[in-house]
Order: C-alpha cells, then sequence, then structure tokens
C-alpha cells in the first residue's frame, strides 16, 4: 500500500480525509454520471448507499445482466458511458453479457465490479468469490482496467470514460478490489487525484482526398442509395444527414435502430422497397452501418450476387471511424474515415448547395415499388381476425406511437421484432431501441427502464412472449420506481408459435412451447401495477391510451393466434433445421 494511505480511523478534524467510496463517487459526478444502474451486494453495497446520498441516482434491479442492458442503452440514448455497478465473480458475469453485447453494439458502457483480493486471487487461495475478472473481461470488451490504491481512482475512471467514447464507443471494465473503497487518504490529495475528462471523444476530421473520391464516385451513380445504421444515430447527425439526403435526393434505406433519423413517412424513404434496392444500387452510401451478417455482409442474392458468396457489383461508399472496418467483407470504393458529423459536414461542403438529382427511372422504380408495398401492407393491416395476428396488434401501436412521437419504442423478440421493425413508424431519432448487432433475447426490461429513466417519457416496449421471459422479473424494478412503461406481450403461447408438438410423443410439451393462456398481466398487478388482458385491437388500443396517459406501470398481456409466427422471424437462413422445411 502506498506512503500516503491510512486507516479510516486515524481521520481528524485538522487533517480532513476521504476514502475509496467517496473517491469513485467524486469521480463519478466530476465527469457527469448522474445514474448508476446495479444491484447492491458484497463489496459494493455500501457504495450504493453514499452514491444515493451523495444525489447520484441508483436504479436497483433484481439481476446484473438486465442491469447491464440499461447502462448499454443509456450510453447509445446520451453519448455518455452508461455505468452499471455489480458484486464480485457471479454477479459480475451476469454484467458481462451485457458489456460485451455493448461492445458489439457500439454502445459506451463502463461496467464497474468489485472483486477479491489481488493477493489471495493470485496464489488462488480460495477467496470469497475468487476471480481473475480481468482477466476474463479483456477479450470482451474495448478495455479492462484494476484499481489498487485510492490515488488511482480517478486515473482509472478518467481513462474508463475515454475509452468508452473515444473512436468506436463500446464497453470497458473497470474492477475494484473491496480493499481500495476502506483505503483512506488526505481529502485534498484525493480531491487533486481526480481528473475531469476533456474532450473524450474529438471530431476525427476525414481527408480533403477521400471526401473527393467519394463525392466523384457519387456524382456518377444512376441508382444512388444512402444506407443509415444505428451509427448514425448514435452520431447526433441528423440535421446534416437529412440535409444530405434532400438535397442530392437520394433515396435511403435505415436499418432498425436508425429509424426515425428522417421520418419513415419521409418522400425519400425506400424503406418499402428494401428488398429493390438493395441489389439495384449501384453506389451506396453507408452512413454508420457496418456490412455485417444484417446486411448479408454485402453480398449473395440480398444484393444481387448468383449465390451467398457473389458480390453483386455494388460499390460502396463507407463512413466509420474506425479504419479497419474498411474492406471489411467487400471492397470499399471509397472510404470515408472520421467522425461521422464532420464526415457528412465534408460531404455537403464539398457537394455545394446544387447537386444532381438521381435518374428520374430510378427514383421512379424505387417509389413505384415502395408505394405498392405500403398500399399492400395497408390492405393487411386493415383486416381485423380473430383472434388477432401480429399484423392487426401493431396497427394499434402503429397509430399510438403516431400519435405521440416522443414515446420510446423498445423491442425484441422474433416475430415481435420483425413485424414491430417493418409495421410501426418512427418519427423522431433514438426512439426505437431494440436487439441490435447480436438479436440477443432479453434486453427488453433493461432498456426499457433506462429509456424511461433518461428520457422522461412513456417507454412502449413491444416484446415477444419469449423474449419478455429474459427480464420479466425487472417488472417489480419498474413499479418500484414508478416509471412510466407500458410493456405489451404478444401472446401466442410458445417460442415463434404455440402450436409444435413433441416429436417423442410423451407427456411433455414441445421445447417450444409455454403455458398455455398464461396469464402475464397478473405480474405487474402484484407489484401495484396495472394489467390489462386484451383479446380485440379494442382492448390493446385502450390499453396503451391508458398507459401513456397515465403514466403508470402497466403490462398488457395481448392475446394473438398461436399460429401466427414463423420459426426463426426472418432469419430462417440462419436455422438449419427451419431452412430444410421451406
Amino acid at each position: 500500500m502506498s506512503a500516503n494511505l491510512a486507516p479510516v480511523a486515524h481521520h481528524t478534524e485538522e487533517s480532513p480525509m476521504t476514502d475509496g467510496f467517496n473517491l469513485v463517487i467524486d469521480a463519478l459526478k466530476l465527469n457527469g454520471i448522474k445514474t448508476i444502474y446495479g444491484l447492491p451486494g458484497i463489496p459494493i453495497t455500501d457504495l450504493t448507499r453514499k452514491a444515493q446520498a451523495q444525489g447520484l441516482r441508483v436504479i436497483s434491479f433484481r439481476h446484473e445482466q438486465n442491469a447491464g442492458n440499461a447502462a448499454a442503452i443509456a450510453g447509445f440514448m446520451t453519448g455518455q458511458p452508461g455505468v452499471c455497478l455489480t458484486v464480485s465473480a457471479p454477479g459480475f458475469l451476469n454484467g458481462l453479457t451485457a458489456l460485451a453485447n455493448a461492445t458489439t453494439n457500439c454502445f459506451p458502457m463502463i461496467l464497474i465490479s468489485g472483486s477479491s483480493e489481488r493477493e489471495i486471487v493470485d496464489l488462488q487461495q480460495g477467496d470469497y468469490e475468487e476471480m481473475d475478472q480481468v482477466a476474463v473481461a479483456k477479450s470482451l470488451c474495448k478495455a479492462a482496467f484494476r484499481v489498487l490504491h485510492a490515488e488511482d481512482i480517478g486515473v482509472g475512471i478518467a481513462r474508463a470514460i475515454r475509452s468508452a467514447v473515444s473512436g468506436r464507443p463500446g464497453g470497458v471494465y473497470l474492477d475494484l478490489p473491496a480493499k481500495l473503497f476502506s483505503q483512506a487518504m488526505d481529502a485534498a490529495a484525493g480531491t487533486a487525484s481526480l481528473i475531469q475528462v476533456v474532450d473524450p471523444a474529438p471530431r476525427q476530421i476525414p481527408a480533403p482526398d477521400a471526401v473527393q473520391r467519394a463525392l466523384d464516385l457519387l456524382k456518377g451513380a444512376k441508382k444512388p442509395l444512402i444506407l443509415l445504421g444505428k451509427g448514425a444515430a448514435y452520431a447526433r447527425a441528423e440535421a446534416d444527414i437529412r440535409t444530405l439526403v434532400e438535397r442530392t435526393g437520394i433515396p435511403y434505406l435505415p436499418m432498425s435502430m436508425a429509424k426515425g433519423l428522417l421520418p419513415d413517412t419521409h418522400e425519400l424513404s425506400a424503406a418499402a422497397a428494401r428488398s429493390y434496392v438493395l441489389p439495384e444500387a449501384d453506389v451506396v452510401v453507408l452512413i454508420g452501418a457496418r456490412l455485417n451478417w444484417l446486411l448479408s455482409h454485402g453480398k449473395g442474392k440480398t444484393w444481387g450476387g448468383k449465390d451467398h458468396k457473389a458480390w453483386g457489383g455494388q460499390k460502396f461508399i463507407q463512413i466509420d471511424i474506425s479504419p479497419t472496418e474498411m474492406d471489411s467483407n467487400v471492397r470499399i470504393d471509397a472510404p470515408l474515415v472520421g467522425d461521422i458529423g464532420s464526415c457528412v459536414a465534408a460531404l455537403l461542403a464539398g457537394m455545394g448547395t446544387q447537386w444532381p438529382k438521381p435518374p428520374a427511372e430510378w427514383l421512379s422504380a424505387v417509389f413505384d415499388r415502395r408505394n405498392k408495398n405500403v398500399a399492400k401492407m395497408a390492405e393487411t393491416l386493415a383486416k381485423d381476425p380473430k383472434p388477432m395476428n401480429f399484423h392487426s396488434a401493431l396497427n394499434v401501436v402503429r397509430d399510438i406511437v403516431k400519435a405521440n412521437p416522443d414515446a420510446m419504442l423498445v423491442n425484441e423478440g422474433a416475430n415481435a421484432l420483425d413485424f414491430t421493425r417493418s409495421i410501426v413508424d418512427m418519427y423522431k431519432p433514438r426512439k426505437r431501441l431494440d436487439v441490435g448487432t447480436w438479436g440477443v433475447m432479453g434486453i427488453g426490461m433493461g432498456f426499457a427502464v433506462a429509456a424511461a429513466v433518461e428520457s422522461g417519457e412513456p417507454v412502449i416496449a413491444i416484446e415477444g412472449d419469449s423474449a419478455f421471459g429474459f427480464s420479466g422479473m425487472e417488472v417489480e424494478t419498474i413499479c418500484r420506481y414508478n416509471l412510466p412503461v407500458c410493456v405489451v406481450i404478444f401472446n401466442n403461447n410458445g417460442v415463434y408459435r404455440g402450436t409444435d408438438k413433441n416429436m417423442g410423443g410423451g407427456d411433455d410439451v414441445a421445447p417450444t412451447v409455454f403455458v398455455k393462456d398464461a396469464r402475464y398481466e397478473k405480474m405487474m398487478e402484484a407489484f401495484g401495477g396495472v394489467g390489462v388482458y386484451a383479446t380485440t385491437p379494442a382492448e390493446l388500443r385502450k390499453g396503451l391510451e391508458d398507459a401513456i396517459r397515465s403514466r403508470k406501470p402497466t403490462l398488457i398481456n395481448a392475446i394473438i393466434d398461436e399460429t401466427a409466427g414463423t420459426e426463426s422471424g426472418r432469419i430462417t437462413s440462419l436455422n438449419p433445421a427451419a431452412a430444410a422445411k421451406k
């Protein structure tokens, strides 16, 4: 231990002292952190108490993974790293799933966990919840740090913040051994050791020749397309992105969490013509989107290739802050490396106020298909089958979101995710929060809690009944903090659907089948919230309108046709057995 440390018991009026607990709290507050998501326990229970006493909001969950998901999406919403606090070993491991997911999705997040003493861990002597947590975390996040001395807390938190938000954002792990919290030091020296991070995510200006290369390629395009990813939403560059779209007249296609950067009803939206524009486009501008599996890696039949390995011949302009993202799947003809805001601004400056519009033939082809698909969808949504299906239920949600464009929409599931993404229009940026790159289930309640806490707006969480099961106990958390969250469970009695049979003929139900006619709304009622059992669109509409108006924690158990789902949703190709049945 460093020489300037002393036991807490040595505090005197003449020499004010501080300790590890207070230094962690002071360092977070100094850097603008206002909320901690977590779950108390040894050795961080007193840290949560002291943090709350000193003005930080501490949102305590029932499971660390849900707290971690809340911190991750808070980072996406605010641009400031969300903080998740867990206990050691099992609690740390529970939070690690959320940390890895945050890193994959480029959400800035810091997982702070208490840990066992280094001396015992390193000699493997069997301490309480012994684990070398830094070693475990390193491969799953951007960076991992351990702080052993109180005077280094300021540096540790500063490094974690800068690592989480600089360059491509992501998850960071910060390890705080139990012994650290009680370490004492002179209060003035402690204050001096803290660091207020300056410009943690500086602008990265693209090279002028790279900007010109992109403009030259775009100017020669006959069938240009702009593709927006959630990175564009995170960048808060929607004003310039809208100017770029409208000045060029280029159709655009938003990925799911980029919906609302421009209203989905914008005249240049090609979302309803996705299957046409991707293979037909000749030059594609990627803004905050990666050519990963969600975009078929930029090749295959989605892009006009003859098979899953074939490139369709498109030329790509890609805006990304990471140069190593370029050429990760196909050739990027005009890489534009820098932060999205700076890159889009540079393109606008380079093209001036006049820019040639795309050929009329291209625009006509895109919008004819879009309009036909929109009309076809409208016919489907107008139907009123009994029992409800995904379309008739989501037609209600579509109307509610249109009437309440500031509301947050959280979405997870298989069919519940796919249908919601294509049916429910978004009107403002960063209002749609969903499963992201990995497509993981279980983000729902954590995201919903953080969406309510960070935005102050009503939250509508559209959940498949399977997806809800991963985090459903957090309805107690929603009620405990009296959050304006309305959970809508599309209940079709199982995973994908509730009609599968036990292929072995035994007494057990099929692995994908749940208890028939489960009364999920009773869970919310058990904790003092409002439960609604809805079997018709009218009942669903009333439940949603009442929840938005009252801002009371609400769970609507929306009963839908148990045959309505399809196996694996829209990613059947990734499920070998389901694909073989087709």
